[in-house]
């Protein structure tokens, strides 16, 4: 019964492993944040949140308001993006 408990253990570990991406290799989705510099300065709009997923490659966007509080979990495709009061985006991240 061990013998098959281990063995059941070693098949998940080598499964999770196996579903790993290569050492520097990109996720399909994965966010790419440099192309969204260029957004920071400009309004949070619905239109502008459409080219940021395009620039970027990230499947999610997160709008972050003001004084908002977020998860610190990571996501490779999600595109963080925290705005002002008065709408100005301020701050464009890959989290």
């Amino acid at each position: 019964m061990k013998i098959v408990l281990a063995s059941l253990c070693a098949l998940a570990l080598i499964a999770c492993a196996a579903t790993e991406p290569a050492l520097g290799s990109r996720v399909e989705g994965e966010c790419k944040p440099e192309p969204g510099q260029r957004f920071v300065g400009q309004t949070a709009t619905e239109e502008v949140g459409w080219k940021l997923l395009a620039a970027t490659g990230a499947r999610v966007i997160r709008w972050v308001p003001p004084r908002t509080q977020v998860t610190m979990d990571f996501r490779a495709d999600r595109l963080t993006v925290s705005y002002n009061d008065a709408m100005v985006i301020e701050r464009v991240a890959c989290t």
